[in-house]
């Protein structure tokens, strides 16, 4: 049931509290973040746009690619910036 999402320790900064997030693998990065960025910030400011940042490697993801084209794995701790 669970093959086509990962589990990750999503940290946002803005709200200084840590998530743990299912994405689903299908799915580009811009549009799980523009998911968030809704979810998380509808009262705060949904106009910003919000980027994802591997704090294990650095790595910043480009919006159109698949999570599954990524280094995003189960576990990863990812930065909502």
């Amino acid at each position: 049931m669970l093959d086509n999402k990962i589990l990750i320790n999503l940290y946002c900064l803005s709200l200084g509290k840590t998530f743990e997030v299912y994405l689903p693998i299908n799915e580009k990065v811009g549009n799980i973040t523009k998911i968030l960025n809704t979810t998380l910030f509808d009262s705060i400011d949904a106009s910003k746009n919000y980027m994802f940042l591997n704090a294990d490697t650095g790595n910043v993801y480009k919006n159109n690619e698949l999570i599954r084209q990524t280094d995003i794995k189960n576990g990863s701790k990812i930065i909502l910036i």
